[in-house]
């Protein structure tokens, strides 16, 4: 017993493992209420039933927040809600990315859900791995804060000066090795990653990959290349390991949910780019306050940062008004825009 206490008041990552542990907790029985309640079956979510559920999720995140403001202070609270609010909106860029991903694989909008299900699983071990190797570097050595800084408003400034370009899911690397390397099946299987199947050359039966499996690769790399932002965004916020992974995760979480209300509608929020790129240039500049001229207020941030989102929200809602999806988007309608590639050894 005397253990067991020890470790639960033990300091992991600055925070006692017992506070890990509850988190760990809701989000494996959020995890566990999605798949195992929610969606038993294969199933196309509509835009009503998506914005309920984010309503859910973002409640929840809402809720957990101010447990963390109650708990750990008002500091702890702004920091946590900021860096919520800030992840929140960089998924949007996730949302077209992923959008374009299931169009190119012409993935059906019924197994959508479930491979993003399975890929935030992925998803929460990796954004782990890479919270937790910079919180490493953060407290070895506080002078990468800088170079998250200056990478943050190099970022924003070339998102501002260039804008973002066109994804090419042909070109990419990892779909090119994959399709030379593996047995993979031209077709979907229903909702199945995996499929066994005879070998057209030796007629013995051999386990074939499926469109479904490559997308949900591809969207994992792709979250990788977009921690490469959000990661250093929010460790320019606060260094507290705990608010940073709980934030990150919370708005994961509920990207799943509102993927399907956002995916009909992403080309409303052409905009909202330039938006993200100030609040990472600012997110940047404030490290560089924070050392030089003394600690910014967290609330000042909170505030910059949900303006600045909600003005470039507000700004492209007014400026697209009146005008249709874009055709990478068309798989979420259940359309088929491109064939998968095919396998050399399928």
């Amino acid at each position: 017993m005397e253990l067991l206490v020890s470790f639960l008041t033990g300091d992991f990552l600055g925070k006692p493992a017992w506070l890990w542990l509850i988190f760990l907790a809701l989000v494996g029985a959020l995890l566990v209420f999605d798949l195992g309640v929610l969606h038993k079956e294969d199933k196309e979510l509509g835009v009503t039933e998506s914005l309920v559920l984010s309503a859910f999720y973002i409640a929840i995140a809402v809720v957990f927040g101010i447990w963390i403001w109650w708990s750990m202070g008002p500091t702890s609270g702004i920091e946590y809600f900021t860096g919520y609010a800030l992840e929140k909106a960089l998924s949007i860029d996730n949302v077209f990315v992923i959008s374009i991903i299931f169009g190119y694989f012409a993935i059906p909008a019924k197994y959508q859900y479930r491979a993003l299900l399975w890929g935030i699983l992925a998803v929460l071990v990796l954004r782990g791995i890479m919270i937790a190797l910079g919180a490493a570097l953060v407290q070895q050595y506080e002078w990468v804060l800088y170079i998250f800084g200056a990478f943050l408003i190099a970022t924003g400034i070339k998102m501002l000066l260039m804008g973002e370009s066109e994804q090419d899911v042909s070109a990419n690397p990892v779909v090119r090795f994959l399709s030379k390397r593996m047995r993979m099946t031209p077709e979907l299987h229903g909702a199945n990653f995996f499929v066994t199947k005879p070998d057209p050359e030796t007629g013995k039966m051999a386990r074939y990959a499926t469109p479904l499996f490559l997308a949900l690769v591809v969207i994992n790399i792709a979250d990788l290349v977009f921690a490469v932002d959000s990661v250093p965004a929010i460790f320019a916020i606060t260094t507290d390991t705990y608010i940073v992974f709980t934030a990150n995760i919370m708005a994961i979480l509920g990207l799943r949910a509102l993927y399907f209300a956002l995916a009909a509608m992403v080309h409303r929020f052409e905009y909202l780019k330039y938006a993200l790129a100030i609040v990472l240039v600012f997110i940047g500049a404030k490290i560089f306050w924070n050392q030089i001229v003394g600690k910014l207020d967290p609330a000042i941030s909170l505030g910059v940062t949900l303006s600045l989102i909600a003005g470039g929200v507000v700004f492209s809602l007014w400026k697209t008004r009146g005008h249709g999806p874009s055709a990478p988007h068309g798989a979420v309608q259940g359309q088929a825009p491109a064939a998968p590639p095919k396998s050399a050894a399928s």
